[in-house]
């Protein structure tokens, strides 16, 4: 393993183009996303958050532009490698047959197998370790049939990290949680990202954790356009209201800060 390699793994959009069907969702973007960094991706819905992020896990090609991983074009990594430098949580999963949790969140050390493919001690551990970091350490042994949407969710949350990959590309990860566990996950993405240069995207619809937990954010207007850079330098009351159509302020209790809904819509909202 070389030094940038080891350092974790940076990632470049070029020129990044991407279209459904007659609309541009986004045109022309360039950005690099380096080690270290938690990245909101945030926008109304059909902006294309999911589009994105699809692309940048190489598994959706670009109208126009491309994606590097440590300088390569994601397309030609081989898929054994690229799924060593970049796990993708997508936003459902559908569990069609009964399985423990323990070896839901084992299938996504499939990566890291050699010889015949069976599982090994440090496999086994890393699974458990993350469930353990999500909490879910008394749900190795159940059914993942017998779970709640919420729980599923986190499962899934904890299969992405399990394959110990230092970019995680995450969509919607938040979705079915409560307030409770959207705080806990974010708390472990946060902690895991300050591990051996880790780097994580996610997309959010609430502004308001985003500015918490992120430390850059994407907005996508949908139209073309997108904002990229520090969280509060982009989810500012200007650029979210016109992202999402519908004019925002931001209040202030001591420290905290907060984007709500404006009192007095525009005559346009």
């Amino acid at each position: 393993m070389n030094a940038r390699m080891a350092a974790g793994t940076s990632m470049h959009a070029h020129r990044l183009t991407l279209r459904a069907g007659s609309r541009t969702l986004l045109e022309d973007f360039t950005h690099t996303f380096y080690p270290g960094e938690v990245w909101c991706i945030a926008g109304p819905n059909g902006a294309g958050k999911t589009t994105l992020i699809a692309t940048l896990a190489g598994l959706l090609r670009p109208a126009h532009g491309h994606v590097e991983l440590d300088g390569m074009r994601v397309n030609d990594w081989p898929l054994a490698c690229l799924a060593r430098r970049r796990s993708l949580m997508p936003q459902t999963s559908h569990d069609a047959f009964s399985a423990s949790v323990l070896d839901i969140v084992l299938l996504n050390r499939f990566p890291h197998l050699a010889g015949w493919g069976w599982e090994r001690d440090e496999d086994r551990a890393a699974a458990h370790a993350a469930l353990d970091t999500l909490g879910l350490a008394g749900f190795a042994s159940r059914d993942v049939l017998s779970l709640s949407g919420g729980e599923r969710q986190r499962v899934a949350l904890a299969a992405a990290l399990c394959q110990d990959a230092p970019l995680l590309l995450l969509d919607e990860p938040l979705a079915h949680l409560d307030l409770h566990h959207q705080i806990e996950c974010l708390d472990a993405l946060s902690a895991w990202t300050r591990g051996a240069g880790r780097t994580v995207m996610f997309s959010c619809h609430d502004l308001n954790l985003a500015r918490r937990f992120a430390t850059h954010a994407l907005l996508l207007e949908g139209n073309g356009l997108a904002h990229a850079g520090p969280v509060r330098d982009v989810l500012t009351p200007a650029l979210a209201s016109r992202a999402f159509g519908y004019p925002l302020v931001l209040i202030r209790a001591g420290d905290d800060e907060a984007l709500i809904p404006s009192s007095r819509p525009s005559p346009r909202a």
